[in-house]
């Protein structure tokens, strides 16, 4: 089902034409593109791989982990349809950029907890929390790309 989904989100993609009619793409649709398929693929995950994102829920949010896992997954592919659609751009961009920055606490929990890990996983772990910041600029940036191909359409 996710798959079926992450491949939907791309095809609605890449079916946006410019707005000359031709073929060329120009490199705020391929950034889109690139962010929509980003999202997807991470929204997927929530629920091909559920268990790992289960373990990084912060306690003080109500309910199951699991539930949290699932919302913050179909968020994720919320957005990534929104960014694939031009018209729904903007403000999918904006999302994008917000939940970027809502699941950081999460990542920092996730840091936290793997630090007496093998020193592969700190990597990871710490290596995520940097991240986040070029994915919040990447999604504004789409957002404020988007507002400049509504003004000109």
């Amino acid at each position: 089902m996710a798959g079926r989904m992450v491949t939907a989100v791309l095809r609605r993609a890449e079916a946006q034409r410019p707005c000359h009619g031709g073929a060329v793409r120009t490199r705020s649709s391929q950034s889109a593109t690139a962010l929509a398929g980003f999202l997807a693929g991470a929204g997927a995950l929530h629920f091909l791989a559920p268990a790992p994102y289960d373990g990084i829920v912060p306690r003080a949010l109500p309910g199951r982990p699991r539930t949290w896992t699932y919302l913050s997954g179909l968020a994720e592919l919320g957005c990534a349809g929104l960014v694939a659609a031009r018209r729904t751009r903007r403000s999918g961009a904006l999302l994008a950029a917000l939940l970027f920055i809502a699941v950081f606490p999460a990542n920092v929990r996730m840091a936290v907890e793997w630090s007496k890990r093998p020193w592969p996983y700190r990597l990871a772990a710490f290596g995520r929390l940097p991240l986040q910041v070029p994915l919040v600029l990447w999604a504004l940036r789409v957002h404020r790309e988007a507002a400049k191909d509504q003004e000109v359409h």
